[in-house]
């Protein structure tokens, strides 16, 4: 894993890519063209991680609730999905990035389904940016299926109800390998988190902006990481308090959740 290089650096950035659609309304071409457009964006951010040193970087691409979207555009998005996977897979294999997806894989094509195991075989060896591909995913459908695993646990015996605490609830939800993110970017002007990494952003710095996601670019991002920079992140302790920081200037979360 690659070692942030400069002062407050987020060692995992989780990002909401909104306004693909309202990109290409206001241009009054179809959707689907501001989803392709997108692409560009998002082949943006991953050079601009691992240009900076971070470590991960998780893509909200397709939420479970995308699937009630008009069916032409669902299937427009699942076309762009398939080409993007043969198209750049290969690529990021070469420039050392892990790909990975979450969510419920199960609901997607027998096609896409190949080619993202695929891409999860090829790419398991890379370290220099972890990428975690958030498709038919939702936060509470995430914890749901954390807690239906430990039932099962119970109910078969190999775990007592008074082991459950939040470390063992946490390395049951999506991405327990990697560390928390450290800053959240929704861009496209919307103020919410939408059912994304409900349970891994309880700590996440949060940080929005009114630009559609086609249309990102580093300066957005070096201005995301710059508001990330100044903030103190505290963890539900007072400044006094404050756990030391690691190399990048990101401070460890208590185990404990402090009130």
């Amino acid at each position: 894993m690659s070692t942030p290089t400069g002062p407050r650096i987020p060692r995992h950035l989780a990002v909401i890519m909104d306004g693909n659609g309202r990109w290409a309304q206001q241009r009054r071409r179809p959707r689907v063209i501001g989803h392709r457009a997108g692409t560009r964006a998002v082949n943006q951010c991953i050079d601009f991680c691992i240009e900076q040193g971070i470590e991960a970087l998780t893509l909200f691409a397709f939420s479970s609730e995308n699937w009630g979207r008009p069916q032409d555009e669902v299937g427009a998005l699942m076309k762009l999905f398939m080409n993007a996977l043969d198209r750049e897979v290969a690529e990021l294999d070469r420039r050392g990035v892990r790909i990975r997806f979450i969510g419920e894989r199960g609901r997607f094509n027998e096609q896409i389904r190949q080619r993202m195991d695929a891409a999860e075989r090829l790419t398991q060896g890379n370290s220099r940016l972890n990428l975690a591909i958030a498709a038919s995913y939702g936060g509470r459908q995430d914890i749901a299926a954390a807690a239906r695993g430990l039932a099962e646990d119970v109910a078969a015996g190999r775990l007592q109800p008074a082991e459950i605490d939040e470390r063992l609830f946490a390395s049951r939800v999506a991405l327990a390998d990697l560390p928390p993110p450290d800053l959240f970017i929704r861009t496209g002007g919307d103020f919410r988190i939408s059912n994304f990494l409900l349970w891994q952003l309880a700590y996440t710095e949060l940080w929005f902006t009114e630009t559609l996601w086609p249309d990102l670019d580093a300066a957005t991002l070096r201005c995301a990481l710059e508001d990330y920079a100044s903030r103190e992140r505290r963890f539900g302790l007072t400044g006094a308090q404050r756990p030391d920081s690691d190399a990048s200037g990101a401070a460890f979360p208590p185990d404990e959740t402090s009130a």
